[in-house]
């Protein structure tokens, strides 16, 4: 079966690792500080900004406590989002509001957003889908002249830039995501990103209990280093040496995984640009640049199920990312969301990873064009 997602994994993820058990701490150490470093600066910002977490959901959930967004506020979520930004949301005691996103990038826009501002609105939670940037140059004048947050979940991300400047460093507060379905992984992992550092300083202590003072090894003030005092029921949501040292070796290889990537995407469009009843995706507006996370076609007659099942009895697997909030029965949300339905019943995310040979690629163009041949 080809993967429609897979990581690139070797022996140097292996000898890191293997150094870590030598070390005989495997918990938080100097290894995420040195993760927490590099990834800084690769998003072009200062460490004071930025500090990991063990994975991005949670990096989702802490956002209304470190954004101060109380029960009842409202957040806006686009309706084609992961179910985690939905859960935190709900969790908090906060209300759900959905906006629509267009049909064809599965963004939401300025105009989705407004139609959603009410008086109780307090922030704008904003995926950017598949680490395609969203209009930020419309989204943060909108936010910022109705006094709202914006929290970007860039969790495909990873190298994504808008206008030139790393996304996720647009908005509050941002999170990427290294599960074990992402570019870079590490098991589970992730970074957050934070405007004001000072934020950044109350989710240190929120992702470890709350506490005030550190404790043990890394306490040298304290003459008592076994007392200590909470300012928060903070979390345990912290990323060790062992995740951490998967990540740094990861990271060193994202350029590589970035051109591999990139390939499979143009092979795409070449092989398929000629096929009438499918759209491709769109092309990156000029000064942005995509992590080539998912690769998404678009059916336009209708038989997008059909397609999927095609390919799957062929060993291809595919899939539709992400199922709309609107339609989970559990929010119990209702509404008109055309661009959000239209994409949810006709588009299909390929496969797309760095471990993709050539002969893989022109197996999945061929199977698609015999499918369009017989079918269309």
């Amino acid at each position: 079966m080809i993967n429609v997602m897979q990581p690139t994994l070797g022996q140097e993820e292996l000898d890191r690792i293997k150094e870590v058990f030598d070390s005989n701490w495997i918990g938080k150490g100097e290894l995420v500080s040195d993760f927490e470093k590099m990834y800084a600066e690769h998003l072009g910002s200062t460490p004071d900004r930025v500090l990991s977490t063990n994975c991005c959901s949670e990096g989702l959930f802490s956002s209304m406590h470190l954004c101060d967004i109380k029960p009842g506020d409202e957040v806006i979520v686009p309706t084609t989002s992961f179910v985690g930004a939905g859960n935190a949301v709900c969790a908090n005691g906060s209300e759900l509001v959905l906006c629509d996103v267009d049909p064809r990038t599965l963004n939401a826009r300025a105009k989705d957003i407004e139609k959603a501002i009410t008086p109780k609105t307090k922030a704008i939670l904003l995926l950017h889908f598949g680490g395609i940037p969203c209009d930020m140059d419309t989204i943060m004048p909108l936010a910022e002249a109705y006094g709202l947050k914006v929290i970007e979940d860039c969790a495909a991300g990873v190298c994504s830039t808008y206008k030139g400047k790393a996304l996720g460093t647009h908005g509050d507060m941002a999170m990427w995501s290294f599960d074990a379905m992402k570019i870079l992984v590490c098991g589970d992992g992730a970074i957050l990103h934070f405007k004001d550092p000072e934020i950044r300083e109350k989710a240190d202590k929120w992702l470890y209990f709350g506490l005030e003072a550190k404790s043990g090894y890394e306490n040298s003030v304290a003459q008592k280093w076994w007392e200590f005092d909470i300012s928060a029921f903070g979390h345990r949501a912290i990323m060790n040496n062992v995740t951490a040292a998967m990540a740094i070796e990861q990271f060193k290889k994202l350029p590589m995984f970035m051109e591999k990537r990139e390939a499979v995407h143009q092979a795409y469009n070449e092989g398929l640009k000629d096929l009438a009843w499918i759209d491709l995706p769109l092309p990156m507006e000029e000064g942005c640049k995509s992590s080539y996370y998912f690769y998404h076609i678009q059916i336009k007659n209708g038989k997008r199920d059909e397609l999927a099942y095609f390919l799957r009895n062929a060993d291809i697997y595919t899939t539709y990312r992400y199922f709309p909030l609107h339609r989970v029965p559990h929010y119990g949300i209702g509404g008109n969301f055309p661009g959000a339905d239209y994409a949810a019943d006709n588009t299909l995310c390929l496969p797309i990873h760095q471990s993709l040979t050539t002969d893989e690629v022109q197996r999945i163009i061929d199977t698609i064009k015999k499918f369009g041949a017989k079918y269309c």
